[in-house]
């Protein structure tokens, strides 16, 4: 089905004249060099994607995850038994590989797709992406180890309610990496300053004191994110009366002042309208409902045997990767209510901003942002139904045009 979609989408991108309602927003040479970038990244996002299931299917077929299992005792000299050390190896194992094999696509990605498209920045060489890949690697080691030590634990121990200790823990985690993710991770990758003191910061802070808003702004940050890519981007984080806002760089060279501050009354908007307290809430529903599953499959002896894994005692950590797979299906429904759901919330966080004031500026805001990123421009309504957690541009557009209306 995916693949069907991939090909409505695919034919769309060789459209060499702007559709009627993108003729006034939209460049020619906008509009051609994002129909090429998009058609580079569909032919290569269909070729990796036929590579990697093949790996898969290879994967399966010959057994080579039972073999990796039964390997790490011999390899690493650990007991059979001890099956904590036992699956940290194997999963460590399991990610080396998964790097190694992609690594390739990783590369062209990079440094060929991105770079034709003007895309890849001077400062993205060969060193600072292994650099980059290192530290990913030793992140994991540091975050992912005792994680997966603390499930594996967890799921030992909890007995038949285990899902539930399990999801209370997972909840927590996602709380303490909003804290450490920005303090202590982005920083490895990349710098991040207070935005000095400039028109700019004065007109954000003034947006978030305003009475119909209150946002708690305590910190103001830009980060060079210009150093790996020309994409611009903005996002929030914090905890209750501690919020704190980033701006790349990128997107602050693309965008006026007022066009920032508009994008940002949107993004404040999707606060005020508690759309983000009621994705977590929703999110944290979905995770239960999973864990709950997952309990009523991890004592399949059957499962695990059927996929070769024949002296694994039902080991934790395997069942948590037939799992996954067996649940993929599911997870594909749950997406596509999350894509409806996130595009009903872009429309209010854009309403939002009208109601603000900022209908103009929210307007030329998206547009240079779809220009500056080569966004899709002619998207077929089934793909991006699927596949698109915002609405495209001139369906945007159009709704902030009839709120404007209606405001005045």
């Amino acid at each position: 089905f995916e693949t069907y979609l991939d090909v409505r989408q695919y034919r769309l991108y060789h459209v060499k004249s702007r559709p009627d309602d993108l003729k006034s927003l939209i460049s020619e040479r906008k509009f051609l060099r994002s129909q090429d970038y998009n058609a580079d990244k569909a032919r290569f996002r269909f070729l990796s994607s036929i590579a990697f299931e093949i790996e898969g299917a290879l994967a399966v077929l010959c057994f080579v995850y039972p073999y990796l299992w039964g390997g790490v005792p011999t390899w690493f000299g650990v007991s059979e038994d001890s099956e904590l050390t036992r699956s940290l190896l194997f999963q460590g194992l399991c990610m080396v590989i998964s790097k190694v094999t992609r690594l390739p696509f990783s590369l062209y990605g990079t440094f060929v797709l991105e770079d034709r498209h003007g895309f890849k920045t001077k400062d993205m060489t060969l060193g600072l992406f292994f650099s980059d890949m290192v530290k990913e690697l030793a992140l994991t080691a540091i975050i992912g180890a005792p994680l997966m030590a603390a499930l594996i634990t967890l799921i030992k121990w909890g007995g038949e309610w285990f899902y539930l200790y399990v999801w209370a823990f997972l909840m927590a985690f996602q709380f303490l990496m909003m804290f450490i993710y920005p303090n202590f991770i982005q920083p490895c990758f990349n710098k991040v300053e207070p935005l000095p003191k400039s028109p700019l910061r004065t007109k954000i802070e003034e947006l978030a004191s305003r009475e119909d808003i209150k946002f708690p702004l305590k910190k103001l940050y830009q980060i060079d994110g210009s150093k790996r890519s020309a994409h611009s981007n903005a996002y929030m984080y914090g905890f209750c009366n501690n919020k704190r806002i980033v701006l790349f760089d990128t997107l602050i060279r693309q965008s006026t002042e007022p066009e920032i501050v508009a994008v940002l009354a949107h993004e404040l908007g999707h606060w005020k309208l508690s759309h983000t307290l009621k994705n977590m809430i929703i999110l944290s529903g979905q995770m239960l409902a999973m864990l709950w599953l997952f309990s009523r499959f991890i004592g399949n002896e059957d499962l695990y045997q059927s996929f070769g894994f024949e002296g694994s005692k039902n080991a934790t950590v395997i069942g948590l990767m037939l799992f996954s797979s067996v649940y993929a299906p599911i997870s594909q429904v749950t997406g596509l209510l999350m894509t409806v759901w996130s595009r009903k919330c872009e429309f209010e966080a854009d309403e939002f901003a009208v109601n603000l004031g900022y209908a103009p500026s929210l307007r030329s805001g998206l547009i240079k942002l779809q220009e500056a990123n080569l966004g899709t421009m002619v998207p077929d309504w089934l793909y991006s139904a699927y596949h698109h957690s915002h609405p495209p541009l001139v369906q945007r557009l159009s709704a902030i045009d009839d709120k404007a209306k209606k405001a005045s």
